[in-house]
């Protein structure tokens, strides 16, 4: 009792002085009750007025995270908060900034989804349940205790299944968002075994204090420590989507609202690479760790699922499952970014991925532009579309484009920067799973193409009989769009200014 009460103000001034570094999350917490509260009193009419707050409140967000970079360049460059359960660094910070931007970009976005739209209870429950989740995203980012990794993913899958499940009166939506929870409740179970296996063998749930748990580690038997890793590895590989963890993407990007699709395949994966990073640290910068080798593992299965991604698109056509395994593919080629454990690789991985959650919502926002005009999801339908909207089809092919890594684009700036990367490590190391990974990485860039090109195949080369369409389209979604594509035209010809941007 004694020690308790001397260990009270040594607990509080870690709280006091841990609230210094946690700004932005602060403001997350108040932008999300402002907005509930706003649902609350202005019921079905408060949807523009929930956005608005949002938006504003996100632009904050943005200020606050530029002002911790700068806090945390006074000092030593790292910082852990609340008893060691965060850890705020450069990177982590870096991760922020992308994820804050592309949720900005989405909550302009969710609004021009007709059938979203026609929600009869309006969305602003839809605001409230996405800035919860980005709080989430911003602790994951920051996670380096099991505990607290486990409540941020949690938190983050609760928000992604009601959105998911949000237009619940489609059949479809409803049996996304089933299939959803029961995959991610047992991806969850998983993870949180693997974690207690972990606490059982260490009595700690810290990760990140200077390597102890990881020496206690590789003193217990090597197969025991390998099955809890593994679990939690897949734990994590269900918000990746990477392979084994994949079965879920196709059928839940496809049944939930576009906009909701592109919340999936940019947010939560970006954010679990962060998480990822956060993970494998400890194992790989410690020099007594001989056991579970993770380069090896997270190699092997970047390749598969570059692979099993990038092959299964090329069968597709409906688009939003075409893109889903898409990003799959996009998986495993980010994931040589962090087998590379340099800066220099997680620099490039940052980049990447931010090009990546651009083009990914753009590529979505245009799918669901001619699904608006023409009720169409078939690739095959787009015939000839693009003299009806030569604006919107241009901009689809920019877009397409960058996800290939074509050049002149940020996506094939993006490829380079995590390609130099890897090379880098392989002179030095002469790995023969980083040269696999890079020669994957080629092969499967260039079958990328024959199901990218489907698309502009079919919206320009192809003709048949363009028809007056009843269906209402947007010209926001069009704007969005331009900016979109011209930001990844940019960023292709002056990478650095993106780069200088993320610091």
């Amino acid at each position: 009792m004694q020690q308790l009460i001397t260990d009270i103000p040594n607990q509080l001034n870690d709280v006091f002085g841990s609230l210094a570094y946690f700004k932005p999350e602060l403001y997350l917490t108040v932008l999300f009750i402002l907005v509930l509260l706003t649902d609350l009193i202005f019921r079905k009419n408060s949807t523009w007025l929930c956005r608005t707050i949002a938006l504003i409140g996100m632009v904050l967000v943005l200020v606050m995270d530029l002002d911790q970079r700068v806090e945390l360049l006074k000092g030593t460059g790292t910082q852990y908060l609340f008893g060691n359960m965060l850890l705020l660094h450069k990177f982590a910070i870096q991760f922020k900034l992308v994820i804050d931007v592309l949720t900005f970009i989405l909550l302009l976005y969710f609004t021009w989804d007709n059938k979203l739209k026609a929600h009869k209870k309006g969305l602003s429950d839809l605001y409230t349940i996405v800035l919860g989740s980005v709080l989430g995203l911003h602790l994951m980012v920051m996670a380096v205790n099991l505990l607290s990794i486990f409540l941020a993913i949690e938190m983050v899958s609760l928000a992604s299944y009601l959105l998911v499940a949000y237009k619940s009166e489609r059949l479809v939506s409803t049996e996304a968002g089933l299939k959803y929870v029961l995959f991610g409740a047992a991806a969850s179970a998983i993870m949180l075994y693997g974690m207690s296996m972990i606490y059982a063998f260490t009595g700690s749930l810290s990760l990140g204090t200077g390597g102890q748990n990881i020496a206690q580690l590789a003193q217990v038997n090597p197969l025991s420590v390998s099955f809890a890793l593994v679990f939690i590895l897949l734990g994590i590989g269900f918000k990746l989507s990477f392979v084994p963890a994949h079965f879920w993407v196709p059928d839940v990007y496809e049944g939930a609202a576009t906009p909701v699709t592109a919340y999936l395949s940019s947010l939560p994966k970006i954010t679990a690479f962060a998480l990822l990073v956060n993970f494998v640290s400890p194992f790989a910068f410690y020099e007594g760790w001989h056991g579970f080798d993770f380069r090896l593992v997270l190699a092997i299965i970047g390749m598969i699922t570059m692979v099993a991604g990038n092959f299964t698109a090329v069968l597709q056509n409906n688009v939003k499952r075409m893109l889903a395994y898409s990003g799959i593919g996009h998986t495993g080629f980010a994931l040589m970014g962090i087998v590379t454990f340099t800066p220099e690789g997680l620099s490039a991985l940052v980049f990447y991925l931010l090009v990546y959650g651009i083009g990914i919502i753009a590529a979505l926002a245009l799918a669901n532009y001619f699904e608006n005009a023409e009720g169409i999801t078939d690739v095959r339908e787009y015939k000839g579309l693009g003299f009806k909207y030569p604006l919107a089809s241009v901009c689809f092919v920019m877009v397409l484009v960058s996800l290939t890594g074509i050049p002149v684009s940020a996506g094939f700036m993006g490829k380079v920067f995590v390609f130099s990367a890897t090379y880098s490590v392989y002179q030095h190391t002469h790995n023969v799973w980083l040269l696999a990974m890079m020669a994957t990485g080629a092969l499967t860039t260039v079958v990328a193409l024959f199901y990218y090109l489907k698309i502009p195949l079919n919206l320009f080369l192809k003709r048949t009989e363009l028809l007056l369409s009843e269906n209402k389209w947007s010209i926001k979604i069009v704007v969005l769009a331009v900016v979109l594509a011209l930001s990844l035209l940019v960023f292709g010809i002056f990478p650095d200014w993106l780069v200088s941007l993320l610091g």
